[in-house]
């Protein structure tokens, strides 16, 4: 008994939390910093080929979607969300003023493999007229197994 008293009870186990909350905040820094912003995320049925080239990835971006869902053409800086565009106009605007900032700037082309060729066409033809000299086309790939 006499050990028990001589004990002081006002003591209990602690967790000190004041290095949790720098070690939290570290860690909501590195997220913040390696979380990658997907710009286009329209759904879409690719082209299928058996060539691969590797893309840049901070190209500017213009999907086409299906025929089931209008044709709606999406531009995107590639380092921002796409918004559509409701004219072909605005097309040659976006693109223009992207090779206003930067004349040797990438262009990925992203057309549904069931999208109107004549609307490709015209997305074709307006990055032409605004002196774009990199165009991709995306596709799907096929695999060994699927040839």
């Amino acid at each position: 008994m006499a050990l028990i008293r001589g004990r002081d009870r006002g003591t209990g186990a602690a967790i000190f939390t004041a290095s949790m909350a720098d070690i939290v905040f570290l860690l909501i820094v590195f997220f913040v910093l390696t979380y990658k912003v997907e710009v286009d995320k329209t759904q879409m049925k690719l082209p299928e080929t058996w060539i691969r080239k590797k893309i840049p990835e901070k190209a500017a971006v213009i999907s086409i979607a299906p025929p089931d869902r209008g044709s709606t053409i999406r531009v995107s800086t590639g380092e921002e969300m796409a918004l559509p565009v409701s004219t072909i106009e605005e097309v040659i605007t976006f693109a223009s003023t992207e090779v206003a900032k930067n004349p040797n700037r990438e262009f990925i082309l992203k057309a549904d493999k069931n999208a109107p060729y004549d609307r490709v066409d015209e997305v074709l033809d307006a990055l032409k007229q605004s002196k774009v000299k990199y165009i991709f086309l995306l596709s799907e790939q096929l695999t060994a197994a699927e040839k």
